[in-house]
């Protein structure tokens, strides 16, 4: 694809907002390939996200965005511009079970998810052999009971020297500190294996079982202090019956939860997703 800056953008609803990006657009000669709006009528809040071919402006990606900051200064808004020549780097936290893993090394090594991944953090060593098939290096941190905290720093310092653009739970079964997660507001993404709100907390699918449910499903969403509560993503759900046994269940949840995930990390380096409040935009 060629190269694009994408703009995503919010502010208070008023009259003039589209017309005072365009005109920026127009003044400096920019093609926008692809726009999508959304007013939320509950908040009065206005999004739209834009792309822009960057071989139409004659500036590159840091004066527009000093020149887009003046622009739109008046509107009291919030914004990023993305520019897709950047790459994307992702770093990946899991524990023992892998299919969310295999699965986005997959999507990885063929080309369909075109990311860096300068590192996988495991609190077990379990996947370390698959991890480093691919060529990434893998970091096994033990999260011992009785000094959980040193395991966080050591996963701190190596998420920090990676400096990515998403952090990934990829079944990681650690609750992150809440100083963590208020660091990683906007990178860090989980998947939680039910249909949240529903069966928040350890062994959702247990949960399920015992009530008896007919649908299961998977989150995609962002990582919050508040447990299992933060912005939601992407989710889905498949069908289960009166026959299905708990193992049953985990098997076919396992196959929602990859492709959940895979859908909101995509969006999310492809800066489709704005967050207001704990409600997300995704266009």
């Amino acid at each position: 694809m060629a190269r694009r800056y994408v703009i995503t953008f919010g502010c208070p609803d008023r009259i003039g907002i589209v017309a005072t990006i365009a005109s920026f657009l127009a003044d400096a000669g920019g093609t926008i390939v692809e726009a999508a709006y959304h007013t939320d009528q509950d908040t009065g809040w206005f999004f739209t996200r834009q792309e822009v071919a960057a071989e139409t402006l004659p500036f590159g990606p840091e004066e527009m965005r000093t020149r887009f900051a003046a622009a739109v200064e008046e509107l009291n808004g919030e914004w990023q511009i993305l520019d897709t020549e950047e790459r994307r780097r992702v770093v990946v936290l899991v524990s023992k079970e892998g299919h969310c893993l295999y699965d986005f090394l997959g999507r990885v090594a063929s080309g369909e998810l075109d990311v860096d991944v300068p590192a996988v953090i495991g609190n077990h060593p379990d996947l370390a052999k698959i991890t480093e098939a691919h060529g990434i290096p893998f970091h096994h941190v033990p999260f011992p009971a009785d000094d959980k905290a040193a395991a966080f720093a050591q996963v701190e310092k190596l998420v920090g020297e990676a400096d990515p653009h998403a952090i990934v739970l990829a079944r990681f079964m650690q609750i992150l500190p809440a100083r963590l997660c208020a660091d990683w507001t906007g990178r860090a993404l989980n998947i939680h294996h039910s249909f949240l709100p529903s069966f928040v907390g350890a062994k959702p699918y247990h949960q399920a079982y015992r009530r008896g449910v007919k649908l299961i499903g998977a989150t995609c969403h962002y990582v919050t202090a508040e447990l299992d509560e933060g912005p939601i993503i992407e989710q889905d759900v498949i069908r289960v019956g009166h026959d299905d046994t708990i193992q049953d269940m985990v098997r076919k949840g396992r196959d929602i939860e990859k492709v959940v995930l895979a859908r909101g990390l995509r969006w999310h380096l492809e800066n489709r997703i704005l967050v207001h409040g704990n409600k997300t935009v995704v266009f």
